[in-house]
């Protein structure tokens, strides 16, 4: 298994917020990468890499030009880490998150079962990763092409921020749903993105990107685009969670980084 962490966007909503802040200790952080802000006493990047810390070996992580050398700087400190660039320097000119996971199998040549992170996001502390990547052993035992992915219960009034799965009782997506509305479903289940994708899903990312390819980017951009499509393809179960921290504006930053004020690695 192989772990790609998707940190290639480049942040604007949150950058827009830091560099009009009051707060000189906030403003210093504009221009900084999302997933390398400070989280507690360690950068949230360095957060992943202390709870994968024995359970996986080669992670690669895929970021813009124009902060690969930030990335460089902090991988020093992690010697299993492979940093790549997917060669944008805007927010215009990004490939996306699907584009960007794509572009790191490529480059990197895996052909192998793929743990996907957004480096925008962190796991409340009970998340247990062992047990996770336990239950996708189990799921490939009687189903080989089958990924898992996380799921978490949301309030009424926060299905129009998320994807929000629908489930069997069987525990395995039937639909996902792009910011529905709370009347478009009755399922509170807010999906992260941390994804342990199958090999054989893997292989159908090159059909999804070319069944998109003259679509608008913010159609097939986000990772739960690709997930959607992919349910209808192939078997995706869920793992529940009791919740997890979006960094995507300086409110959730906040959130985030106070939670794990006291937290070690």
């Amino acid at each position: 298994m192989r772990v790609v962490v998707l940190a290639a966007g480049y942040g604007t909503r949150l950058h827009r917020e830091l560099e009009a802040e009051r707060r000189a200790e906030l403003r210093a952080l504009h221009g900084t990468p999302k997933a390398l802000l400070p989280v507690g006493a360690h950068p949230l990047l360095s957060r992943w890499m202390g709870l994968l810390g024995g359970c996986v070996a080669d992670v690669c992580v895929v970021t813009n030009e124009l902060h690969r050398r930030r990335f460089d700087d902090w991988a020093r400190s992690f010697p299993g880490v492979r940093v790549v660039s997917d060669g944008t320097t805007t927010d215009k000119g990004r490939l996306g998150a699907v584009g960007s996971l794509h572009f790191a199998i490529s480059h990197f040549g895996i052909a192998d079962d793929v743990l996907v992170i957004g480096g925008d996001t962190l796991l409340t502390q009970d998340f247990c990763l062992p047990d996770f990547l336990q239950t996708f052993c189990d799921l490939q035992a009687t189903s080989a092409p089958a990924s898992l992915v996380l799921s978490y219960q949301c309030a009424e009034e926060e299905t129009s921020k998320y994807g929000i799965l629908e489930v069997d009782e069987d525990g395995r997506a039937v639909s996902m749903k792009e910011k529905p509305s709370a009347s478009a479903t009755t399922s509170r289940r807010a999906c992260p993105c941390l994804y342990l994708l199958s090999r054989a899903a893997i292989s159908l990312l090159p059909t999804f990107l070319e069944e998109k390819k003259s679509a608008p980017l913010e159609t097939k951009d986000a990772p739960g685009f690709f997930l959607s499509w992919l349910i209808a393809r192939s078997p995706v179960y869920v793992y529940e969670v009791s919740g997890r921290f979006d960094v995507g504006n300086v409110a959730s930053y906040l959130e985030c980084h106070s939670y794990f004020q006291n937290k070690e690695l």
